[in-house]
């Protein structure tokens, strides 16, 4: 019976396919990462933030209810006998002594921290080094573990006092310092309110969505309009004035900022919202966009519109518009995040401390100087300000995605 192997061409292509998985998903944990880091920290308590080893999934010691007390009480793992115990505790700074049994009064390592209350005093005293100082110190009885033995006090501290949380009765005692903190998985979503309530985040949030839409809307209206006109409309010098406004996308910004600032000056738009918005509507690349499209649909739908009594601008956004939301989406999709992500002209033309005008880039900048000390505040602003763009493009991916690759196999 003869045994069926793989011809070694299909082989191959399954060990290139395998390969290629790999370095995708590599590289794509290596882009994901920074995005997990900053969504980990947004939900982590303050003191989580700087705890060594660092942790991805937010911790925070956690809490017990004891019978008897009115607040809960934090949890530790106490080393008791070799063992490790779950205890509460419930008092700290407690009035207590370091005792040292009477045999071996100058050897640290036997000395005992005890209750004052456990310790009864005989009058008696014997000398005890302390601090490298001999000292007199008075001896005594006291009570550890059920036993009664002899010791003298070397020395007053404080200590706390711990219990078990089903049986409270069960009592140590000890420094606080002996139990390590039981923690659990805890999202601190506190920070959100937090953050959007500190440096009035949530006006700016208002702002940026306000300024964000209307250029968004208007750059589609513009483009639409413009786009339809060069691509249909017959006038005298129709191409060179298209020409020269597609030019204008090789002028860098740069050299647009000083004019521009001067003619938000002159207006009176300086510190206003609406400095934000009117010089970002018209975009030569959405009307070329829109140009290139309306030039792929063929005339005969038109000249069929023209023959029944239609208009241009009922043919524009009855026929024309319909046709072409992939590359509308795709415009709206770059104009979104364009507006959206602005930062270097609002820099110049919105003051840092005009709260009312302020979006969203500018607060962040204010947020990480003023709270550089809580980054999980920071970071929190951060995903406020992520989760806007992730949506709008989820909600248009298809369109977007469409109108980028009609637009890639048309150039």
């Amino acid at each position: 019976m003869s045994r069926r192997t793989s011809p070694p061409r299909t082989r191959k292509r399954k060990v290139s396919a395998a390969l290629t998985y790999a370095v995708l998903i590599g590289f794509s944990v290596i882009v994901l990462f920074p995005f997990v880091v900053a969504f980990s920290t947004s939900l982590k308590a303050p003191a989580d933030v700087y705890n060594y080893p660092p942790t991805l999934i937010p911790r925070a010691p956690a809490t017990v209810e004891v019978t008897g007390f009115d607040e809960p009480a934090p949890l530790l793992d106490l080393e008791i006998d070799g063992e490790t115990v779950e205890v509460a505790l419930v008092e700290d700074g407690v009035s207590a002594g370091v005792y040292a049994p009477v045999a071996t009064p100058d050897d640290e390592s036997t000395y005992l921290l005890l209750d004052d209350d456990d310790f009864v005093g005989s009058g008696e005293r014997m000398a005890v080094l302390v601090n490298g100082r001999e000292r007199e110190r008075e001896i005594g009885t006291a009570t550890y573990e059920d036993e009664s033995i002899e010791v003298v006090r070397v020395r007053s501290t404080t200590a706390a006092r711990f219990v078990v949380p089903d049986d409270p009765t069960v009592e140590y005692f000890g420094l606080p310092s002996d139990g390590e903190p039981v923690k659990t998985t805890s999202l601190r979503t506190e920070n959100f309110g937090e953050v959007l309530e500190l440096q009035r985040l949530d006006r700016a949030l208002t702002n940026s969505i306000l300024v964000t839409l209307l250029v968004v809307f208007g750059q589609v209206f513009t483009s639409v309009l413009g786009g339809y006109a060069f691509a249909r409309l017959r006038f005298k010098g129709r191409d060179q004035i298209f020409m020269m406004y597609l030019g204008s996308i090789m002028i860098p910004f740069v050299v647009l900022i000083v004019p521009l600032h001067q003619l938000m000056v002159s207006m009176g738009w300086i510190n206003g919202i609406v400095s934000l918005i009117v010089p970002f509507i018209f975009s030569a690349y959405g009307t070329f966009l829109m140009r290139q499209f309306f030039l792929s649909i063929p005339r005969s739908l038109e000249e069929a519109a023209l023959i029944d009594g239609a208009s241009r601008w009922t043919i524009l956004w009855r026929i024309m518009v319909p046709l072409s939301r992939p590359p509308i989406a795709a415009l709206s999709a770059f104009a979104f995040l364009y507006a959206w992500n602005s930062f270097l002209w609002p820099v110049l033309t919105i003051s840092l401390g005009n709260e009312e005008n302020r979006v969203l880039t500018l607060a962040l900048q204010v947020l990480g100087g003023r709270a550089g000390d809580n980054p999980h505040l920071v970071l929190a602003g951060v995903m406020i300000a992520i989760v806007p763009p992730v949506l709008a493009f989820i909600a248009a991916q298809r369109h977007f995605v469409e109108g980028v690759a009609a637009q890639g196999m048309k150039g």
